[in-house]
């Protein structure tokens, strides 16, 4: 397998997201989730297994997949709980169908190119009336002060493709940039797979920073497959 775009990185993104939940949308994305004690659960782009481990914490059977090599390794060396995890982009795992009853995807679906094959994976791996719990940043997002938009500077909403930041505080997609999409196609990619929007949350900032919560800052969303 190709190096992954979090290999170089690895070290700065596991220092940078410690074990610690009580950010706006990590509360939202646990929240919408609901009790997973004793489920199949699937972390898709796990990373370092920060969510992971707090999914096996709540007592659930949890799988991560992720295409980093690098961060695959910094997870099998953190705290086990019982995970299992796999090397592998989302498309490419070896996961039975119709296995897991819950799946999570924390801000991971921006850095996978390919969303359409993402999502039918997902969806292919879920049981009948499984949940899937992502989050991202709000496709609507504007920017602020030294925070890049969803956007490319030099596009807009409409334009849709992979991009890089330069603003000072988007550190991590100054490193390894993000893919925009249109609020519009995340939603007809769910219902082309039959996951369907149940609910929706739309978090804003740390208190740290209330110049950034008179727009959207980020959306989570519970589906529930069909």
């Amino acid at each position: 397998m190709t190096e992954a775009r979090y290999d170089a990185v690895a070290d700065f993104y596991a220092a940078g997201w410690p074990d610690s939940y009580d950010d706006p949308a990590s509360v939202a994305l646990l929240e919408l989730l609901g009790p997973v004690d004793g489920l199949r659960v699937l972390d898709v782009a796990c990373g370092h297994g920060r969510i992971a481990r707090e999914l096996a914490r709540r007592g659930g059977h949890v799988v991560g997949v992720d295409i980093s090599a690098a961060l695959i390794a910094k997870a099998e060396s953190a705290e086990s709980l019982g995970i299992r995890y796999l090397h592998a982009g989302i498309s490419s795992a070896s996961l039975d169908a119709a296995t897991f009853q819950a799946a999570v995807c924390a801000f991971g679906l921006s850095d996978i190119d390919d969303l359409d094959d993402a999502v039918g994976t997902i969806a292919g791996a879920l049981c009948p009336d499984g949940i899937f719990v992502f989050s991202i940043l709000h496709p609507c997002f504007p920017g602020g002060r030294d925070v890049a938009a969803s956007w490319s500077p030099d596009g807009g909403y409409h334009e849709e493709g992979r991009w890089t930041a330069d603003d000072a505080l988007s550190t991590l997609r100054r490193r390894v940039g993000a893919n925009h999409r249109m609020l519009s196609t995340y939603v007809d990619t769910l219902h082309r797979h039959g996951l369907w929007t149940e609910r929706l949350a739309e978090p804003g900032p740390s208190s740290d920073r209330p110049d950034l919560a008179r727009v959207p800052l980020f959306l989570v969303a519970r589906c529930v497959k069909r």
